[in-house]
């Protein structure tokens, strides 16, 4: 065995004092955030909408969705709090593939870590800077995060990352909200384990460091449904799932029970049209009892400015998922409009 260091990363702070936000964005992302928690403790009824592509591959796409995003949140915002989902880093079930703009800044061109560590902080800046909304990561790397964790609003854990300590640990030291989803195997004990851990203090090592937390009260689930011991997808969106995971809470002493409903994945089987419907059966749900409508929270979409999905190659086709199918721009924008009109 043996691992070949190429060269030492700067530590955070370096890059934060080189590429750093103004007061005004730091102001921005400081009621944002008050926004948001506001959400999840209850006082707010608003309606949490995470969307956006299913990788953040493309800096001036990425904006060019964001800044549309920007108009419908401005038309919609007494009903929702829209947050984009400008995920940066992608984890592969074999190891192949690509691994989101933290890895490679441009797909067509080999791994580049500092460029790209570079590249994602610049783009999350720009998305604050053109549209004054603050947007969500995925936290696939705990010790990545520190050069993003002055710009992000809310951040989620992985079915794939779920159960690894390093995670849970370092959830319990944010201070946004972080969401926990159910494993590939569509476990909700070990979701709900996660939430348990990262509401809670610990004492653990942290980039080289000696490090304590006093838990994040904000942390909670994400339903993105599960796969059986056959490979076939098993949803859980539906009424039923959503009592359960409410009794599984019940059960529990946690603050702020709260669930986002990731409606692709295994919920969508992947057909990214079935998104639409599965909001509108979520939202329906919420309406019909007022403890599913207290705990879930939101939905998390993936959508793009063209709809499906496409190979990376000599000749991509700008906006168009090079990872998940996502649902188009047109369709998003009608369904943004008619969960506000629903919830």
């Amino acid at each position: 065995m043996s691992i070949n260091i190429n060269h030492e990363l700067p530590v955070p702070e370096v890059l934060k004092n080189e590429y750093p936000l103004s007061n005004e964005q730091k102001s921005i992302k400081q009621q944002r955030d008050e926004e948001i928690r506001r959400i999840f403790t209850g006082e707010s009824d608003k309606f949490v909408v995470l969307v956006g592509p299913c990788s953040a591959d493309n800096e001036d796409t990425v904006c060019e969705y964001v800044n549309r995003l920007k108009k419908v949140s401005d038309k919609v915002s007494d009903k929702l709090m829209i947050i984009p989902r400008v995920y940066t880093n992608k984890p592969r079930t074999t190891g192949d593939g690509y691994k989101g703009m933290l890895h490679q800044p441009d797909p067509d061109k080999a791994p580049d870590l500092l460029a790209g560590i570079i590249a994602i902080r610049k783009m999350h800046i720009r998305v604050l800077q053109e549209t004054g909304l603050s947007s969500a990561d995925e936290m696939l790397y705990p010790e990545n995060r520190s050069y993003l964790d002055d710009v992000l609003s809310y951040e989620a854990i992985g079915a794939r990352s779920v159960e690894n300590q390093q995670h849970r640990l370092t959830a319990s030291g944010m201070d946004i909200p972080v969401g926990m989803k159910n494993p590939t195997s569509g476990d909700l004990s070990v979701m709900l384990n996660s939430v348990i851990a990262a509401q809670h203090p610990h004492h653990f090592i942290y980039r080289g460091c000696d490090v304590e937390t006093s838990g994040n009260p904000l942390a909670h689930t994400i339903l993105r449904g599960g796969v059986d011991k056959y490979g076939q997808t098993i949803p859980n969106y539906h009424y039923e799932d959503l009592i359960r995971l409410y009794d599984l809470y019940s059960k529990k002493d946690l603050q702020n029970p709260a669930v986002i409903v990731d409606v692709n994945h295994s919920n969508s089987g992947k057909q990214y049209k079935e998104q639409i419907r599965i909001v509108s059966e979520v939202l329906h749900s919420r309406n019909c009892n007022p403890d599913v409508r207290k705990l879930v929270k939101g939905v998390m979409i993936e959508s793009y400015l063209l709809e499906g999905r496409q190979d990376i190659s000599d000749h991509m086709t700008p906006g168009c998922s090079i990872t998940d199918p996502c649902l188009g721009w047109e369709d998003t924008e009608r369904l943004l409009y008619e969960i506000a009109e629903k919830c």
